[in-house]
Order: structure tokens, then C-alpha cells, then sequence
């Protein structure tokens, strides 16, 4: 693959990854959901990914990487986090996490959320948080 082909495939995944993220805001700001990123405390996140260094490259080089499920099952209350440890930033669901940062994501909504995924071979991720066991009618 040349460095114009290259540039172009980065170009065009980048126009993806923008539209996606525009398109899962506007459907959770529409149906009234929220997804809530702040962080209450240093415990232990009950999912915990990271995106290795070299990740980008390895996609470029046609390389599939399983760096977490397609669909993750969680409850209320249940907290992912998702280190990228990468030069590059990656899509992951609902989710943008940039090159070199940790996205700490705690679920405060029931609910279903699906986006594309830079770092698994299906090219998907979802998440389906369910209220906790205590709380289910």
C-alpha cells in the first residue's frame, strides 16, 4: 500500500469515525439518554481494557485485533474503563477515546448503546446495561 492510498484510508476512516460519533450524540441527546463519564472515586473499574501501542499499525497492516467483545452485558452502576496506549485514536462503540488517554465510563442508563469499533474484527461494539439485580422489578 502506497503512502497516498494510506493517507486516503486514514482520511476516510477519520470522516467515518466523526460521522459516527455525531450520529450516537444526537440519538442519545434525542431519546433523552445519558451516558455520564465522570469518574466518583479511584475503585476499580468492573470492565478494564487497553488498546496497546502498535494497534493502528497493526489494523493498517490488514492485522484483525479482539481487544475486547463485541457486546458487553453490564448492570447500573457498573463502571468500563478503556486505556489507549496508542499514537492513534480509536473508536470504541459509543465511545472516542484519543491517542495516549483512558476513558472512564460509569452506567447510569439502562439501556442499549451501539457504535463502530476500530479494534475489533466485527467493526462493532454494543453495550447492554441492564438495571442491577437488586433493582430489577
Amino acid at each position: 500500500m502506497n503512502d497516498v492510498t494510506r493517507c486516503n484510508h486514514r482520511v476516510l476512516n477519520s470522516a467515518i469515525v466523526a460521522i459516527g460519533v455525531a450520529v450516537i450524540v444526537i440519538l442519545l441527546t434525542g431519546c433523552g439518554g445519558r451516558i455520564s463519564s465522570e469518574s466518583e472515586g479511584p475503585e476499580q473499574p468492573t470492565f478494564d481494557f487497553v488498546i496497546p501501542a502498535g494497534s493502528g499499525d497493526r489494523i493498517d497492516d490488514g492485522q484483525p485485533l479482539e481487544i475486547l467483545p463485541a457486546e458487553l452485558v453490564a448492570e447500573l452502576d457498573e463502571t468500563i474503563q478503556i486505556v489507549n496506549e496508542d499514537d492513534r485514536a480509536h473508536q470504541v462503540g459509543p465511545w472516542f477515546v484519543g491517542p495516549g488517554e483512558t476513558l472512564r465510563q460509569r452506567f447510569n442508563v439502562a439501556g442499549v448503546f451501539t457504535g463502530s469499533c476500530s479494534v475489533h474484527p466485527s467493526g462493532g461494539f454494543t453495550v447492554t446495561v441492564s438495571p442491577a439485580r437488586g433493582q430489577r422489578s
